[in-house]
């Protein structure tokens, strides 16, 4: 039934099989074995894909129960147990788990020595139950369905760049100004380029910017702006480090930028009916640690809008 789940949510035999580690053809077999225990055919099988058929469905969140089922049962143990312990697996965005969760996690290994942690770095979207993950990191500004989601902090996208950038090049006062500059964008998306903005008692502004560089990493981006190559859009827990050394400023401080990724940054589980201690011990971590912003949060200075000089 688990080898079913599996090849039905990856909608492949060689996949399920990487992932159960087993051949492909070993896979085959136990969807075939329990289609003849049950007696219906649960998956339509071409050259192309795998589809579920309408049993197959059917089947496929039974075995969904399981899995959770199963789990629970794993984690009786750690229920009764005093001290939390064992693996977690924890998944989050590559700058995220690198600028905010690892020293947070180097913190909570000192206090739990039982608890040992395995940090996925992966930027796509990883199902927990799927993939067999204890907890997930996501920065959406609508956390999934199905999954128990816990507030960890605003994601704020802040612009920056170099004191010696901004002091050669015209002086950024409004979202208009940066059409003259040259500006490191996303590069995902037609639209990642339309830099929106807010303020209030102003109209809300949209910029389309060019520039001479492209990433969808940010911290290529704030790389490229401390290099010199000109105004970057970044998370601002990306930046804070660079922003309390002086090594770039904000831009525009005193406008909401509003590009396409943001929003909160959400731990997500699977609704079971009893967390595991070794699970819960972290997410009471994380959000002592982030739920007040900290992760995120400029300092006085850096959060000061810059007031480059204009170029003569």
């Amino acid at each position: 039934m688990v080898t079913f789940l599996r090849v039905a949510e990856l909608g492949s035999f060689s996949a399920a099989a990487d992932l159960l580690g087993m051949t492909p053809s070993a896979a085959s077999r136990q969807v075939k074995r329990l289609e003849k225990e049950i007696g219906v055919q649960l998956l339509q099988r071409t050259t192309r894909q795998l589809r579920l058929t309408e049993p197959g469905a059917e089947a496929f969140a039974r075995c969904r129960e399981l899995v959770l089922a199963a789990q629970g049962t794993m984690d009786v143990a750690q229920r009764f147990s005093r001290k939390p312990g064992g693996l977690v697996r924890l998944s989050a965005p590559k700058a995220f788990a690198r600028r905010v969760l690892h020293p947070h996690l180097l913190d909570f290994l000192q206090r739990y020595p039982e608890v040992d942690v395995q940090l996925i770095v992966e930027d796509r979207d990883i199902d927990p139950i799927r993939e067999g993950v204890d907890l997930v990191v996501r920065l959406t500004t609508a956390p999934p369905e199905g999954l128990v989601a816990r507030q960890l902090m605003a994601v704020e996208h802040i612009l920056c760049a170099t004191p010696r950038y901004l002091a050669q090049h015209e002086a950024i006062a409004h979202p208009r100004d940066l059409l003259t500059h040259s500006c490191l964008s996303l590069g995902e998306h037609e639209r990642d380029n339309h830099w929106r903005f807010r303020k209030e008692g102003e109209e809300d502004a949209t910029a389309v910017v060019r520039g001479r560089y492209i990433s969808n990493h940010s911290e290529i981006r704030l790389e490229g702006a401390l290099a010199g190559l000109g105004v970057a859009c970044v998370p601002a827990f990306m930046a804070r480090e660079a922003l309390d050394e002086g090594r770039v400023v904000r831009v525009l401080a005193d406008w909401e930028f509003q590009g396409n990724y943001h929003g909160h940054a959400w731990i997500l589980y699977p609704p079971n009916r009893f967390t595991a201690p070794k699970c819960r011990v972290l997410i009471d971590h994380l959000l002592g640690a982030l739920a007040d912003g900290r992760g995120a949060q400029l300092s006085a200075s850096s959060a000061r809008p810059a007031r480059p000089r204009a170029r003569s």
